[in-house]
C-alpha cells in the first residue's frame, strides 16, 4: 500500500504474509515471505525487498532528523532570545541597587566633602539592602571621625592663638623698654620670629580645617580679579627677594568662597617666590583663563630641579623636598596642602608637573560659572 508522510515523501508498507488477491499482472508471493510492491504494482521479494525496506527506513530517518534539527534550532533560538531578554530585565532590577552603591562609593572616594552622602536604599530586607545599610553605617562613622578631626584642629588652633598673641605682646613690651639691653633686644627678635612662625602654622591649620568643610554658599568670583589682587599683595616680598612676578589675568568666572580662592592663589604665588633660585633670572608667572567648561589658574616659577616622583608628595601637610619638617624658615609646610583642599572643596582639581628649566608648573582647574 502507498502512503505519504508529513514530509511529502511516499513510501510503501512492507508486510510479511500472504496476498489474498494476487497483484495485477504478477504472481502472489509465498506465505510468510517478505515482500513489497513498487509504484507500478510489481511485487519484489527476497533480498531486493529487504534492500527496499532499508532504503525506506533510511529515508524516513533522514526526514525525521532534518525536521527535528530545523524545528529544534528555531525553537532554541526563540527560547534563547526570550531567556536573554528576561534575564536582562531581572539582572537590571537586581543590579540596580549595586550600581547605586558603586556610584556613591565613587563620589565619596573622589571628594572627601561627599562623606555626607548616604545610599538610603529602600526595599525588601535582602543581602543587597544589608550591604547598602552596612556601607551607610561605615560612611557615617567616617564622616563623624573626619568632622571630629576638623573640629579638633580648628578648636586647638583657636585656643593656641591666645597664648601666642599674649606671648608676642609680652616680648614686644620687654623689647621696647628704655632699660632693655642689647641682649634682650636680640632675644626678643628671635622670640618674635619663632612666634610668627607658630602663628603662621596655626593660621594654616585654621584655613585647612575651613577648606575641608562642605561649602554651603557659593558666590560669583572672577579669578582674574583674584590674580590681580594677590599679585599686588606679594609685590613687596617679591621685590625684596629679587623675584619678578609676571601676571596674566584672563577672564575666568567661577563660583565659590572668595576668601578661600584668594588664599589658594596667594599660597601658589607665595610658594613660587619663596622656593625659587638663590640668584640669577628668577620669576613667577601667574595666569588665569577659561578652558571650555572650566576655569584655570596656572602658576609657574623658576627654582631648583624637582624629580617627578617627588611632586605628589609636596601636597602632603608639613612635607618638604628632601626632608620632612614641621616648621621652617620659609613657611609652615601647609601651602600646597591648603591649595589642594580648597580646590577639592570647590569641585576642582590640582595638577603639578616639574618645569623643564627647574621649578614647578601648577594648574588649578575649577568649574566655570554657567551664568
Amino acid at each position: 500500500m502507498l502512503f505519504s508522510n508529513n514530509f511529502g515523501q511516499q513510501y510503501r508498507v512492507i508486510v510479511q504474509g500472504t496476498y489474498l488477491t494476487p497483484p495485477p499482472g504478477g504472481q502472489a508471493p509465498l506465505p510468510n515471505q517478505v515482500f513489497t510492491t513498487t509504484k507500478d504494482g510489481a511485487v519484489i521479494t527476497g533480498a531486493a525487498a529487504e534492500q527496499a525496506m532499508r532504503e525506506q527506513r533510511e529515508q524516513v530517518r533522514r526526514a525525521a532528523t532534518k525536521s527535528l534539527v530545523t524545528q529544534g534550532s528555531i525553537a532554541l533560538v526563540a527560547v534563547g532570545a526570550l531567556a536573554a531578554g528576561f534575564g536582562w530585565l531581572v539582572a537590571g532590577r537586581v543590579l540596580a541597587p549595586l550600581h547605586r552603591v558603586t556610584d556613591t562609593a565613587r563620589r565619596i572616594a573622589a571628594s572627601p566633602a561627599a562623606l555626607h552622602e548616604r545610599i538610603a536604599l529602600r526595599g525588601p530586607d535582602d543581602e543587597v539592602k544589608n550591604l547598602a545599610d552596612a556601607f551607610d553605617t561605615m560612611v557615617e562613622r567616617l564622616d563623624h571621625s573626619f568632622d571630629g578631626q576638623r573640629r579638633f584642629v580648628a578648636n586647638a588652633s583657636h585656643e593656641l592663638r591666645t597664648p601666642l598673641t599674649l606671648g608676642r605682646a609680652l616680648v614686644e613690651v620687654a623689647m621696647h623698654r628704655r632699660t632693655a639691653s642689647a641682649d634682650v633686644q636680640e632675644l626678643g627678635e628671635s622670640l618674635l620670629t619663632i612666634n610668627a612662625r607658630h602663628e603662621q602654622l596655626i593660621d594654616g591649620l585654621l584655613i585647612l580645617a575651613d577648606s575641608e568643610k562642605q561649602l554651603t554658599t557659593l558666590y560669583p568670583v572672577n579669578l582674574a580679579d583674584v590674580v590681580d589682587h594677590v599679585a599686588g599683595q606679594v609685590g613687596a616680598e617679591a621685590a625684596a627677594t629679587g623675584v619678578e612676578v609676571i601676571r596674566g589675568p584672563g577672564d575666568a568666572p567661577t563660583r565659590g568662597d572668595a576668601l578661600l580662592l584668594e588664599r589658594l592663589v596667594h599660597n601658589l604665588v607665595e610658594n613660587g617666590i619663596r622656593h625659587n633660585l638663590p640668584s640669577g633670572d628668577r620669576w613667577v608667572r601667574v595666569m588665569s583663563r577659561t578652558a571650555g567648561d572650566q576655569v584655570q589658574v596656572e602658576v609657574t616659577n623658576t627654582g631648583p630641579e624637582i624629580p617627578p616622583y617627588e611632586v605628589e608628595a609636596l601636597f602632603k601637610p608639613f612635607y618638604r623636598l628632601g626632608s620632612e619638617r614641621l616648621v621652617g624658615g620659609k613657611g609652615a609646610g601647609l601651602g600646597l596642602s591648603i591649595v589642594r583642599s580648597v580646590a577639592e572643596a570647590h569641585g576642582g582639581t590640582v595638577t603639578a608637573v616639574p618645569h623643564p628649566a627647574g621649578g614647578l608648573q601648577i594648574t588649578v582647574s575649577l568649574p566655570a560659572d554657567p551664568s
